[in-house]
């Protein structure tokens, strides 16, 4: 038997671990060509990591859940309290020693499912910050059988990163059961030769987890009673990852309970989950919708990038506005505007993909607390992070796909960055070109919106908007 964990210790030298190392890595650049003048690219993995580090409790869902049933008799339950699941009173402790006071709305569906016996498998898709990654890993440890002491459990999470985070939501919910043994399988984590892991719960990567179960054999996948895929969208995205994932699951026990969640759910994700997945309940809570409803949009024609920062500062300067983000297509671009708002004594952030996770998150974090008024960035942000103040988005440069033309949904995402939680928002298109005149003609017939023309040099106009 490996020796027994303080857990909470193991938690807080982990994260300090993995911010050392964020800080040494640059998760952007993938090989691609990062010079200043190519677009900066959203990448799922870092977005998603970004998303579970800066959230700041659970996103409050107004949409209601969506259950499918393959097979019509298994039975659907939902609980109200954590107490209602009968779990082992050391895991309710760190249940809610993590800050959950009652279940929300996707674990008072899927934890029933989760714990039901017998074992019922489950697809669930919903956005970040809805409480699934807690939902199963309470699943995880529930399900250990701590007189067994070999892998009963295991977790593939896309990259590293995103499977400490994990790792860290597990540590501290059994802060009260140092009898559960865990066990990292990603990079920097070594096995020998002929070793038996005897750990009951393994989260790692899927190119190591194959490694130990299949190359070194060191745990038997046959022995596995619990199988979570997480971030399947994000693992679709990762190369060579979809079919490392299917090489596991093929030598997994039948009677083995498949967990398997998404934060999108298209096609592409159904088709793997159907791979994964036999016979499961399908758990979905819509995303909140982006609308464009609560947002007034207006372009402003410029000659060019000196005109375009004048119209930036005369609305900026006119407009009683709390919080800005301004989004630009290059990081040249993007570093030219903060240089120059800054210059003119304006509280600028700036983020872009040549920032570690680590810079990223502290830059964030500044403009959620309000220490800069002003975030300019690329694609990198342009889904999945709300801050409540904002209220103007400015489209520095018009968001276009890879062939040049108009990208609606990236317009969608960024501009629904305002006008969030019911309240009022402005965006602001700025326009140097005939080619951008008809992006953003394209852009107001695709969404069946008008957007509005602004005189960016009359104040008077200017302040109509923010009225």
């Amino acid at each position: 038997m490996s020796q027994k964990i303080d857990w909470a210790k193991f938690a807080e030298e982990q994260e300090k671990s993995v911010q050392k190392k964020l800080g040494e890595v640059n998760l952007s650049s993938n090989g691609k060509d990062s010079s200043d003048e190519a677009p900066d690219e959203f990448n799922p993995a870092d977005a998603s990591l970004l998303r579970k580090v800066i959230r700041n409790g659970l996103v409050e869902s107004k949409t209601d859940i969506e259950v499918q049933r393959q097979n019509p008799n298994s039975p659907l339950y939902s609980v109200k309290t954590f107490e209602a699941l009968n779990l082992n009173p050391n895991l309710l402790k760190g249940v809610y020693d993590l800050g959950f006071n009652a279940p929300s709305k996707i674990q008072e569906t899927a934890l029933p499912t989760l714990l039901a016996n017998p074992p019922q498998n489950l697809i669930a898709q919903s956005q970040s910050g809805t409480g699934k990654t807690a939902a199963f890993v309470l699943a995880m440890l529930s399900r250990v059988d701590t007189t067994k002491n070999y892998p009963q459990v295991l977790c593939l999470s896309p990259t590293y990163e995103l499977a400490i985070q994990t790792g860290e939501v597990a540590a501290r919910m059994a802060k009260f059961c140092p009898e559960i043994e865990m066990k990292y399988a990603v990079r920097g984590e070594e096995v020998s030769r002929g070793a038996q892991l005897t750990e009951h719960i393994i989260i790692g990567t899927p190119g190591k987890v194959l490694d130990w179960a299949l190359k070194f054999r060191v745990f038997d996948l046959k022995k596995l009673t619990v199988f979570v895929l997480d971030e399947a969208d994000v693992m679709i995205a990762t190369q060579g990852h979809q079919d490392q994932c299917i090489r596991i699951h093929k030598n997994l026990s039948p009677n083995c309970q498949m967990m398997f969640f998404s934060a999108t759910y298209d096609q592409q994700i159904m088709d793997f989950a159907e791979i994964i997945v036999p016979d499961p309940i399908t758990i979905r809570l819509r995303r909140e919708e982006e609308s464009l409803d609560n947002i007034q949009q207006y372009y402003v024609k410029c000659s060019g990038p000196q005109e375009k920062y004048t119209a930036v500062t005369n609305i900026y300067g006119t407009v009683g506005v709390g919080q800005a983000i301004i989004f630009c297509h290059t990081k040249r671009t993007a570093s030219w505007l903060a240089e120059k708002m800054s210059k003119d004594g304006h509280a600028v952030a700036i983020l872009t993909g040549d920032l570690t996770v680590e810079q990223r998150i502290n830059v964030l974090d500044r403009f959620r607390d309000g220490k800069e008024k002003v975030l300019i960035t690329t694609n990198v942000l342009s889904r999945g992070i709300d801050v409540e103040q904002v209220t103007i988005v400015v489209n520095f440069d018009l968001p276009v796909d890879r062939e040049g033309k108009a990208d609606c949904e990236t317009y969608l995402h960024r501009i629904g960055r305002t006008g969030r939680f019911g309240k009022q928002g402005i965006a602001i298109n700025l326009v140097d070109s005939q080619e951008a005149m008809n992006i953003c003609r394209y852009i107001e017939r695709h969404f069946n919106r008008k957007i509005h023309y602004l005189n960016a040099d009359d104040s008077d106009e200017i302040e109509k908007i923010g009225a």
